[in-house]
């Protein structure tokens, strides 16, 4: 379970295909405090520790993963975004981030907006449980989506979030990966559950 709070950045130092699965090694400040076995968003895909090197940590991302996120098409010298998962015990600044990306979006547009930026991003309207002013965990991270359409919605980026995450990197037409919020999601297999 994560917050969408991200840490630090990561910067991938070797992505290789093995079979149907991508093993990434990513050189970060927070690695050497990692084990393995540990659960770690990367983009916002919750990713198991599976060997660790000075200052950096590898993980394994299967089949499945590669279909449903932008994880794919990570090379080396790319920024992902990263963030351990929550303690039970601290403050939940972000909303609820499982980690288990629903879908891709599509970056529509990017301004600058007098010192901040909104992004613009459209995903496939079956993914739809957006509200306005809801939560959606972008790459990771936590933001509130407002002029929400059943394809489209945009995000506000703070100067801080911008240069402390992979989101100055984001241009129109890169993917980026979508998770939506749980409780939406509940909401929403009740209510056509009940149809």
């Amino acid at each position: 379970m994560f917050t969408g709070i991200i840490e630090t950045l990561g910067e991938v130092k070797d992505a290789k295909k093995e079979k149907g699965n991508l093993i990434l090694k990513i050189e970060s400040d927070i690695s050497n405090e990692l084990k393995i076995d540990q659960s770690v968003s990367h983009n916002g895909v919750c990713l198991t520790v599976t060997e660790l090197h000075p200052d950096a940590h590898t993980v394994v991302a299967i089949d499945e993963t590669l279909q449903k996120s932008n994880i794919g098409t990570l090379k080396a010298g790319d920024f992902v975004n990263l963030e351990r998962c929550m303690q039970m015990n601290g403050r939940l600044d972000g909303h609820i981030v499982q980690g288990h990306v629903d879908a891709k979006g599509k970056c529509l547009e990017v301004q600058e907006a007098d010192g901040s930026w909104l992004f613009d991003f459209e995903y496939d309207s079956s993914e739809n449980v957006l509200v306005e002013k809801g939560s959606i965990c972008i790459n990771g991270v936590s933001l509130t989506c407002f002029n929400v359409t059943d394809t489209s919605f945009r995000v506000a980026i703070i100067p801080y979030t911008f240069s402390h995450t992979n989101f100055k990197k984001i241009k129109k037409y890169d993917e980026v990966n979508l998770e939506f919020d749980i409780i939406g999601k509940y909401v929403q297999k009740l209510v056509n559950r009940n149809k």
